[in-house]
Protein backbone atom coordinates (compact mmCIF):
# COMPACT_ATOMS: atom_id res chain seq x y z
CA UNK A 1 0.00 0.00 0.00
CA UNK A 2 1.05 3.57 -0.75
CA UNK A 3 0.94 5.67 2.44
CA UNK A 4 2.40 8.85 1.02
CA UNK A 5 1.32 12.32 2.12
CA UNK A 6 -0.70 12.53 -1.11
CA UNK A 7 -2.68 9.33 -0.57
CA UNK A 8 -3.35 10.07 3.12
CA UNK A 9 -4.54 13.58 2.23
CA UNK A 10 -6.64 12.11 -0.57
CA UNK A 11 -8.35 9.68 1.81
CA UNK A 12 -9.06 12.33 4.44
CA UNK A 13 -10.24 14.89 1.88
CA UNK A 14 -12.49 12.54 -0.07
CA UNK A 15 -13.73 11.10 3.22
CA UNK A 16 -14.70 14.56 4.43
CA UNK A 17 -16.65 15.34 1.25
CA UNK A 18 -18.21 11.88 1.21
CA UNK A 19 -19.33 12.27 4.83
CA UNK A 20 -21.24 15.41 3.87
CA UNK A 21 -22.72 13.86 0.74
CA UNK A 22 -23.74 10.61 2.43
CA UNK A 23 -25.42 12.39 5.33
CA UNK A 24 -27.46 14.78 3.17
CA UNK A 25 -28.06 12.57 0.14
CA UNK A 26 -26.01 9.56 -0.96
CA UNK A 27 -23.29 8.46 -3.33
CA UNK A 28 -20.26 9.57 -1.35
CA UNK A 29 -18.64 6.19 -1.91
CA UNK A 30 -18.29 7.20 -5.57
CA UNK A 31 -15.41 9.31 -4.23
CA UNK A 32 -13.98 7.08 -1.53
CA UNK A 33 -13.90 3.81 -3.48
CA UNK A 34 -11.68 5.26 -6.25
CA UNK A 35 -9.51 6.92 -3.58
CA UNK A 36 -8.93 3.55 -1.92
CA UNK A 37 -8.16 1.93 -5.28
CA UNK A 38 -5.58 4.65 -5.98
CA UNK A 39 -3.65 3.06 -3.10
CA UNK A 40 -3.52 -0.20 -5.04
CA UNK A 41 -6.51 -2.05 -3.62
CA UNK A 42 -8.57 -4.37 -5.81
CA UNK A 43 -12.28 -3.49 -6.03
CA UNK A 44 -13.46 -6.10 -3.51
CA UNK A 45 -10.93 -5.04 -0.84
CA UNK A 46 -11.71 -1.36 -1.44
CA UNK A 47 -15.43 -2.13 -1.15
CA UNK A 48 -14.84 -3.85 2.20
CA UNK A 49 -12.37 -1.27 3.57
CA UNK A 50 -14.70 1.58 2.61
CA UNK A 51 -17.24 0.27 5.15
CA UNK A 52 -14.98 1.33 8.03
CA UNK A 53 -15.39 4.98 7.08
CA UNK A 54 -19.09 4.54 6.36
CA UNK A 55 -19.72 2.84 9.71
CA UNK A 56 -18.02 5.52 11.80
CA UNK A 57 -19.59 8.27 9.70
CA UNK A 58 -23.01 6.82 10.49
CA UNK A 59 -22.23 6.66 14.19
CA UNK A 60 -21.37 10.38 14.16
CA UNK A 61 -24.48 11.32 12.16
CA UNK A 62 -26.83 9.19 14.24
CA UNK A 63 -25.56 10.77 17.45
CA UNK A 64 -26.00 14.25 15.94
CA UNK A 65 -29.58 13.67 14.77
CA UNK A 66 -30.51 12.02 18.07
CA UNK A 67 -29.11 14.93 20.06
CA UNK A 68 -31.24 17.29 17.95
CA UNK A 69 -34.34 15.13 18.63
CA UNK A 70 -34.84 14.31 14.95
CA UNK A 71 -34.62 10.57 15.53
CA UNK A 72 -37.65 9.02 17.26
CA UNK A 73 -37.03 5.71 19.00
CA UNK A 74 -40.44 4.37 17.93
CA UNK A 75 -39.48 4.74 14.26
CA UNK A 76 -36.14 2.97 14.43
CA UNK A 77 -36.96 -0.72 14.89
CA UNK A 78 -39.69 -1.01 12.20
CA UNK A 79 -37.37 0.42 9.51
CA UNK A 80 -34.29 -1.39 10.79
CA UNK A 81 -35.66 -4.94 10.62
CA UNK A 82 -36.19 -5.19 6.83
CA UNK A 83 -33.02 -3.27 6.03
CA UNK A 84 -30.94 -5.49 8.32
CA UNK A 85 -32.36 -8.66 6.81
CA UNK A 86 -31.53 -7.32 3.38
CA UNK A 87 -28.09 -6.28 4.58
CA UNK A 88 -27.20 -9.84 5.56
CA UNK A 89 -28.16 -11.10 2.11
CA UNK A 90 -26.25 -8.31 0.38
CA UNK A 91 -23.10 -8.65 2.48
CA UNK A 92 -22.75 -12.36 1.72
CA UNK A 93 -23.44 -11.66 -1.94
CA UNK A 94 -20.69 -9.01 -1.97
CA UNK A 95 -18.16 -11.48 -0.57
CA UNK A 96 -18.83 -14.15 -3.17
CA UNK A 97 -20.36 -12.47 -6.23
CA UNK A 98 -18.23 -11.43 -9.27
CA UNK A 99 -16.83 -7.89 -9.13
CA UNK A 100 -18.38 -7.12 -12.53
CA UNK A 101 -21.79 -6.95 -10.83
CA UNK A 102 -20.89 -3.83 -8.87
CA UNK A 103 -21.02 -1.21 -11.62
CA UNK A 104 -24.40 -2.25 -13.16
CA UNK A 105 -26.03 -2.16 -9.73
CA UNK A 106 -24.57 1.24 -8.92
CA UNK A 107 -25.48 2.65 -12.32
CA UNK A 108 -29.07 1.41 -12.07
CA UNK A 109 -29.51 2.97 -8.63
CA UNK A 110 -28.08 6.33 -9.65
CA UNK A 111 -30.04 6.70 -12.90
CA UNK A 112 -33.26 5.45 -11.32
CA UNK A 113 -33.06 8.02 -8.52
CA UNK A 114 -32.22 10.82 -10.95
CA UNK A 115 -35.25 10.02 -13.11
CA UNK A 116 -37.44 9.85 -10.01
CA UNK A 117 -36.26 13.30 -8.89
CA UNK A 118 -36.99 14.73 -12.35
CA UNK A 119 -40.36 13.06 -12.94
CA UNK A 120 -41.81 13.10 -9.42
CA UNK A 121 -39.69 15.32 -7.14
CA UNK A 122 -42.42 15.57 -4.50
CA UNK A 123 -42.21 11.82 -4.01
CA UNK A 124 -38.85 12.09 -2.26
CA UNK A 125 -39.41 15.54 -0.75
CA UNK A 126 -42.85 15.52 0.96
CA UNK A 127 -44.42 18.92 1.71
CA UNK A 128 -43.76 20.31 5.17
CA UNK A 129 -46.27 19.01 7.72
CA UNK A 130 -46.90 15.68 5.96
CA UNK A 131 -47.71 12.99 8.53
CA UNK A 132 -45.55 9.92 7.86
CA UNK A 133 -46.98 6.41 7.59
CA UNK A 134 -45.94 3.50 9.78
CA UNK A 135 -44.18 0.58 8.12
CA UNK A 136 -47.13 -1.62 9.15
CA UNK A 137 -49.42 0.63 7.08
CA UNK A 138 -47.29 0.35 3.94
CA UNK A 139 -46.18 -3.18 3.00
CA UNK A 140 -44.41 -1.68 -0.01
CA UNK A 141 -42.13 0.20 2.41
CA UNK A 142 -41.01 -3.11 3.97
CA UNK A 143 -40.08 -4.42 0.53
CA UNK A 144 -38.30 -1.17 -0.40
CA UNK A 145 -36.29 -1.19 2.84
CA UNK A 146 -35.33 -4.84 2.35
CA UNK A 147 -34.13 -4.10 -1.19
CA UNK A 148 -32.17 -1.11 0.13
CA UNK A 149 -30.54 -3.39 2.69
CA UNK A 150 -29.58 -5.95 0.06
CA UNK A 151 -28.06 -3.25 -2.11
CA UNK A 152 -26.32 -1.57 0.83
CA UNK A 153 -24.86 -4.84 2.03
CA UNK A 154 -23.63 -5.60 -1.48
CA UNK A 155 -22.15 -2.23 -2.47
CA UNK A 156 -22.31 0.89 -0.29
CA UNK A 157 -22.17 3.45 -3.12
CA UNK A 158 -25.57 4.99 -3.78
CA UNK A 159 -27.52 3.19 -1.06
CA UNK A 160 -28.55 6.52 0.47
CA UNK A 161 -30.67 7.28 -2.59
CA UNK A 162 -32.54 3.99 -2.29
CA UNK A 163 -33.18 4.54 1.41
CA UNK A 164 -34.43 8.07 0.74
CA UNK A 165 -36.83 6.70 -1.86
CA UNK A 166 -38.09 4.15 0.67
CA UNK A 167 -38.34 6.48 3.68
CA UNK A 168 -39.53 9.67 2.00
CA UNK A 169 -41.21 8.10 -1.01
CA UNK A 170 -43.23 5.35 0.66
CA UNK A 171 -43.39 6.45 4.30
CA UNK A 172 -43.46 10.23 3.61
CA UNK A 173 -40.92 11.40 6.19
CA UNK A 174 -39.52 14.91 5.67
CA UNK A 175 -35.93 15.04 4.41
CA UNK A 176 -34.33 15.76 7.79
CA UNK A 177 -36.00 12.79 9.52
CA UNK A 178 -35.49 10.73 6.38
CA UNK A 179 -31.75 11.40 6.55
CA UNK A 180 -31.70 10.59 10.27
CA UNK A 181 -33.43 7.22 9.75
CA UNK A 182 -31.33 6.60 6.65
CA UNK A 183 -28.15 6.88 8.71
CA UNK A 184 -29.50 4.48 11.34
CA UNK A 185 -30.43 1.91 8.68
CA UNK A 186 -27.06 2.29 7.02
CA UNK A 187 -25.33 1.94 10.37
CA UNK A 188 -27.15 -1.34 10.98
CA UNK A 189 -26.45 -3.11 7.72
CA UNK A 190 -22.95 -1.65 7.48
CA UNK A 191 -22.19 -3.27 10.85
CA UNK A 192 -23.44 -6.59 9.47
CA UNK A 193 -21.42 -6.14 6.28
CA UNK A 194 -18.32 -5.31 8.31
CA UNK A 195 -18.75 -8.54 10.24
CA UNK A 196 -18.85 -10.55 7.03
CA UNK A 197 -15.85 -8.72 5.55
CA UNK A 198 -13.87 -9.15 8.79
CA UNK A 199 -14.68 -12.86 8.75
CA UNK A 200 -13.35 -13.08 5.19
CA UNK A 201 -10.29 -10.95 6.06
CA UNK A 202 -11.05 -8.38 3.36
CA UNK A 203 -10.51 -5.14 5.33
CA UNK A 204 -7.33 -3.08 5.45
CA UNK A 205 -7.74 -1.25 8.74
CA UNK A 206 -5.18 1.55 8.54
CA UNK A 207 -6.50 3.16 5.32
CA UNK A 208 -10.04 2.46 6.54
CA UNK A 209 -9.47 4.42 9.75
CA UNK A 210 -7.67 7.25 7.92
CA UNK A 211 -10.68 7.50 5.63
CA UNK A 212 -13.01 7.44 8.65
CA UNK A 213 -11.35 10.48 10.20
CA UNK A 214 -12.58 12.47 7.20
CA UNK A 215 -16.04 10.90 6.92
CA UNK A 216 -16.83 11.50 10.60
CA UNK A 217 -15.93 15.19 10.41
CA UNK A 218 -17.92 15.66 7.21
CA UNK A 219 -20.93 13.88 8.66
CA UNK A 220 -20.81 15.95 11.85
CA UNK A 221 -20.87 19.21 9.90
CA UNK A 222 -23.57 17.92 7.53
CA UNK A 223 -25.95 17.20 10.42
CA UNK A 224 -25.55 20.76 11.66
CA UNK A 225 -26.32 22.06 8.16
CA UNK A 226 -29.36 19.78 7.73
CA UNK A 227 -30.90 21.02 10.96
CA UNK A 228 -30.69 24.67 9.86
CA UNK A 229 -31.18 24.42 6.09
CA UNK A 230 -34.29 25.34 4.14
CA UNK A 231 -36.08 22.10 3.02
CA UNK A 232 -35.92 23.32 -0.60
CA UNK A 233 -32.14 23.65 -0.35
CA UNK A 234 -31.92 20.05 0.88
CA UNK A 235 -34.12 18.91 -2.01
CA UNK A 236 -31.93 20.64 -4.59
CA UNK A 237 -28.77 19.30 -2.98
CA UNK A 238 -30.26 15.82 -3.23
CA UNK A 239 -31.10 16.36 -6.90
CA UNK A 240 -27.62 17.63 -7.76
CA UNK A 241 -26.09 14.63 -5.99
CA UNK A 242 -28.25 12.19 -7.95
CA UNK A 243 -27.13 13.78 -11.21
CA UNK A 244 -23.49 13.75 -10.14
CA UNK A 245 -23.79 10.16 -8.95
CA UNK A 246 -25.27 9.09 -12.27
CA UNK A 247 -22.52 10.85 -14.20
CA UNK A 248 -19.82 9.28 -12.01
CA UNK A 249 -21.29 5.81 -12.50
CA UNK A 250 -21.54 6.30 -16.27
CA UNK A 251 -17.99 7.62 -16.65
CA UNK A 252 -16.23 5.21 -14.29
CA UNK A 253 -14.20 2.40 -15.81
Amino acid sequence: MDYSVFTISLLIGTGFIAGIINTLAGGGSNLTLPALMVMGMPADIANATNRVGVFLQNVAATMGFRKAKKLDNADILPVMVPSLLGGVVGAFAASYAPEVWLKPLLLSAMIGMTLLMIIRPALVAPPEGTVPFKVSQKPSAWVALFVAGVYGGFVQAGVGFILIAALAGTLRYDLVRTNALKMVCTLGFTALALGVFIWNDQILWLPGLILASGTMLGSHLAVKFALKANPNHLKWFLFVMTVCGSAAALLSD
